[in-house]
């Protein structure tokens, strides 16, 4: 057996996606190619129930996109500090609980981590939000130590956690040539995460970085969230979402909201949930809708839809121009509008709480806008167009600069010793 290698393994663990990366004692961090030449993965576990294999990935959302039998987890980073994660789902005819879902996820990290490294890595300083849960500490440390158990389970001896938004600080540091106040901007699928720090080559060795870090805020709400807002505003009226029944009354909405939900969606599936849209037939004045929405369930369609609105957020956010989530698959060129006014109106309130945020963490540090030399992106969701004007129109002046969306804090991470 070769000797331990004293380098860092960082893991960014994301509600969405996640990377790794490696930085040897002396060296400067790499990430680690986790699919082919993909330097990060979507956080999705596919259990394949024709082969009883377990995929990862973009392997796992493929298969189950393709209409292979089985089943797809995404969002697992939202069920830690949550009751559901000691919940028990069947996988291969055994039940299985998601604190156990997430630890394969991790196993597979540490697989692909020493096949790359030629050895297995024992130290990891794992990320985590600035808040797993907002405004609980007990199910906030709950949330960690779960993670921790986690990652210890499947084999790494060594397990520390550095917050997300320092982590991505400290890799966008190595690329600074004189000393800056940052405003750190982590956007990612579940959390939204801010740091102010004091950043520089003079102070890059420092053994001790606290007194740098002059305030840190989060906040529950990240591209989870946005595309679960968007989902609900322009998919689901299509299968009955705020319908107005024969009784003058709304369809009642839990399973729309369940239904646009990563993390919820497959419970939507189960024989008692089904049963209880089916109850909503007599809610329908149109029950064309109600037919729809059962399509959903029995097809299991809830995580393609989810999938094609996260696409078109994406395609709107970066062409700037109106697009469509694809439907056909519930019914042949069927489709609902993506537009850049529809994603700034439905958009609108969770942007604000975002920004909000980040003008507090700012106001934490007993600073102003003008006190920023810039402030460093980074996380998927950070790249969201109407996200970066509205950070712009609450910071005048202050630049705006793009790390390694996916890659930035795994690298930071692995800078943390």
């Amino acid at each position: 057996m070769s000797a331990p290698n004293p380098g860092t393994l960082g893991i960014d663990f994301g509600t969405s996606n996640s990377a790794m990366a490696w930085a040897d004692a002396q060296g400067a961090a790499r990430l680690i190619p986790l699919e082919g030449t993909a330097l990060a993965m979507p956080t999705a576990v596919f259990y394949n129930a024709e082969d009883g294999g377990t995929h990862f990935g973009r392997d796992a959302i493929a298969q189950y996109l393709e209409g292979t039998e089985g089943r797809l987890m995404r969002s697992l980073k939202s069920l830690l500090g949550s009751p559901l994660l000691m919940e028990t789902t069947q996988i291969h005819h055994q039940a299985v609980s998601f604190q156990d879902i997430i630890a394969t996820f991790l196993g597979a990290l540490r697989e692909r981590a020493t096949q790359a490294l030629g050895t297995a890595p024992q130290r990891v300083v794992m990320g985590r939000p600035v808040h797993f849960v907002d405004d609980d500490a007990e199910r906030d440390a709950l949330a960690q130590q779960s993670l921790l158990q986690a990652a210890q389970s499947v084999g790494f001896a060594e397990v520390s956690f550095q917050l997300e938004p320092i982590a991505a600080a400290l890799d966008y540091e190595r690329r600074l040539s004189r000393e800056s106040t940052v405003l750190v901007v982590d956007i990612g699928g579940g959390t939204s995460d801010f740091t102010v720090v004091r950043l520089g080559p003079g102070r890059m060795h420092k053994s001790d970085r606290t007194g740098d870090v002059l305030a840190t805020t989060g906040v529950h709400i990240g591209g989870t969230d946005f595309d679960r807002r968007l989902n609900l505003e322009q998919v689901m009226p299509l299968l009955g979402f705020k319908h107005i029944g024969p009784q003058q009354r709304e369809v009642p909405s839990r399973v729309f909201f369940d239904l646009a939900t990563w993390h919820l969606i497959h419970w939507q599936y189960q024989a008692k949930a089904i049963s209880q849209a089916q109850a909503l037939r007599s809610n329908y004045s149109d029950l064309a809708l109600h037919a729809r929405l059962m399509q959903v369930l029995h097809e299991r369609l809830g995580h393609h839809i989810a999938h094609e609105v996260e696409q078109a957020k994406i395609r709107c956010s970066q062409a700037g121009s109106d697009t469509a989530v694809g439907l056909s698959m519930l019914q042949a060129q069927l489709s609902a509008p993506m537009g850049v006014a529809d994603m700034r109106e439905h958009l609108a309130e969770l942007l604000q709480r975002t920004v909000a945020c980040a003008r507090e963490c700012v106001h934490q540090a007993e600073l102003q806008a003008s006190g920023l030399d810039g402030i460093y992106l980074t996380g998927g969701s950070s790249a969201l167009r109407p996200f970066q004007q509205a950070l712009q129109a609450t910071f005048t002046g202050v630049p705006l600069i793009e790390g390694d969306l996916f890659g930035g804090v795994a690298s930071g991470l692995a800078y943390s010793r």
